[in-house]
């Protein structure tokens, strides 16, 4: 009996070293083998019995196949390839990465048993190499599928009928930058892409924010200042009165006159005083160089101090009228605002209706509205006493009937019936003591410097001539 037991015994332990044995010879074969254990995977993918080198295509198809699609609102606009994006897979690296994952399936004898039991379920990132210049290549506005809607500015609008101004809102339209969209997928793509688990496609979608916004809105601040700057004078129309003659300046000059600067906008003084200034210089009449056609056929000169008969604007006077009607923004009729005034005019012929004295030939004609009236001899101051009548051209101050003509050393006042004076104590008047008129009375008996009239003339003239009327006077 015990000669069995003691042959069992031996026979037990040969059997269990025997086990040991081919245990370490299997042990040692599993530590060595270059595949993954059955029942391994890979962010997902069965890898059984597969090497490194086999499993490493497998990653880069799974995780470079997705699609990247821009998308605008509800449609596609480009598709591209994470390659057309310059997206590519490090193969090197990720062969790395899934040897490292096959050595740690046997990092250890308990690690080696557990994984030839139950396998095991590795997790790596699939690393991408990235090339900005292919991504620029392929990512711009000229591939997208939808042409560009172009922006619109917001602009001013005038209404002609009720002379108003308002602002046209801008349109959005639905231009981008390159740089913009570029960074819109590069962005979306890198936040897809090289985790563990495969991405499907990358939808991008544009946001609004990221089109371009029009140069110039309806909240514009300057065109705003426009807007209202330009409804506050747009409707002033100013006509000027010269007699027969109108010129009339409205929106189309006032415009000119604003100025914009430091955020308002204003009426020009200067550009105002201008325009007043060019109304002198073209319709001034008085104190002026003028030309005089005489009834006898002949032109007088008369200097700026010998005219003293016209119309002069008064500057200061129609700045402060003009600025006044432009800001009351309304529609006016009226002459200029004058220093001095005639009695008549169409445009710059003031003297339609006139005395006209020629001291050489001592006869003196009235025209009214160019129209003669009446003429006749006269007798003007006395040469010999150096009383000679004045030269010019002067209007009549004022009339009087009957009136008292100053006392001279000669008289105590010779009553008249008709006295309209134009210089000096010098005028027109009846001169009925007279029997004569005209040749070379003048010379020797004429007058202390008035122009002598018989009645028939001076009663005409004092009847049809208004206050004010130009008495031309010259040699």
């Amino acid at each position: 009996m015990g000669k069995v037991l003691k042959w069992c015994f031996g026979i037990l332990a040969v059997l269990i070293l025997a086990i040991i044995v081919l245990g370490c010879v299997y042990l040692g074969k599993e530590w060595n083998r270059t595949t993954y254990f059955k029942k391994t995977t890979i962010d997902g993918f069965d890898v059984s019995e597969m090497t490194s080198e086999e499993v490493v295509p497998i990653l880069k198809n799974a995780f470079t196949a997705a699609s990247v699609r821009l998308k605008e609102g509800d449609k596609e606009e480009a598709v591209w390839s994470l390659a057309d994006l310059g997206y590519t897979i490090d193969e090197a690296a990720l062969k790395t990465a899934a040897e490292e994952a096959l050595a740690k399936q046997k990092s250890s004898i308990p690690v080696l048993i557990d994984s030839m039991m139950n396998g095991n379920s590795f997790e790596i990132d699939v690393p991408f190499v990235k090339n900005a210049e292919t991504l620029a290549s392929a990512v711009n506005v000229s591939a997208m599928a939808d042409e560009r809607i172009k922006n619109v500015n917001a602009e001013m609008s005038y209404d002609e009928e009720t002379k108003t101004y308002s602002i046209i809102p801008e349109v959005q339209g639905t231009e981008l930058n390159d740089p913009d969209v570029q960074h819109l997928v590069q962005t979306a793509v890198d936040d897809a892409i090289g985790g563990a688990v495969p991405s499907g496609d990358i939808e991008v979608q544009i946001p609004s924010e990221l089109y371009i916004v029009p140069e110039v809105l309806s909240t514009n601040e300057e065109l705003n200042l426009k807007v209202n700057t330009y409804n506050s004078y747009d409707k002033a129309v100013i006509t000027y009165v010269y007699g027969d003659e109108k010129e009339t300046i409205d929106w189309g000059t006032i415009s000119n006159w604003i100025v914009f600067e430091n955020g308002e906008g204003y009426l020009s003084e200067q550009l105002i005083r201008e325009y007043v200034m060019s109304i002198g210089q073209k319709y001034n009449t008085i104190y002026y160089n003028r030309s005089f056609n005489t009834s006898l056929g002949t032109t007088i000169q008369f200097g700026e101090s010998e005219n003293n008969y016209g119309y002069l604007v008064d500057e200061e006077g129609e700045y402060q009228q003009l600025l006044a009607d432009i800001r009351a923004n309304t529609e006016t009729e009226r002459e200029p605002v004058y220093a001095y005034t005639g009695i008549d005019r169409s445009g710059t012929d003031d003297m339609r209706t006139y005395v006209e004295v020629s001291i050489s030939t001592q006869h003196a004609w009235f025209y009214k509205e160019h129209t003669l009236i009446i003429e006749g001899d006269v007798v003007t101051g006395c040469v010999a006493k150096k009383a000679e009548t004045q030269t010019g051209i002067y209007p009549i101050a004022y009339k009087e009937s009957p009136a008292t003509l100053i006392p001279s050393n000669e008289t105590n006042g010779t009553p008249v019936t008709y006295w309209m004076p134009f210089f000096d104590g010098q005028g027109l008047h009846d001169a009925t003591w007279r029997q004569a008129f005209g040749g070379q009375i003048y010379q020797t008996n004429g007058s202390h410097g008035c122009v002598n009239m018989p009645y028939y003339l001076a009663e005409t003239i004092f009847n049809e001539a208004p206050t004010g009327t130009p008495v031309v006077l010259y040699k």
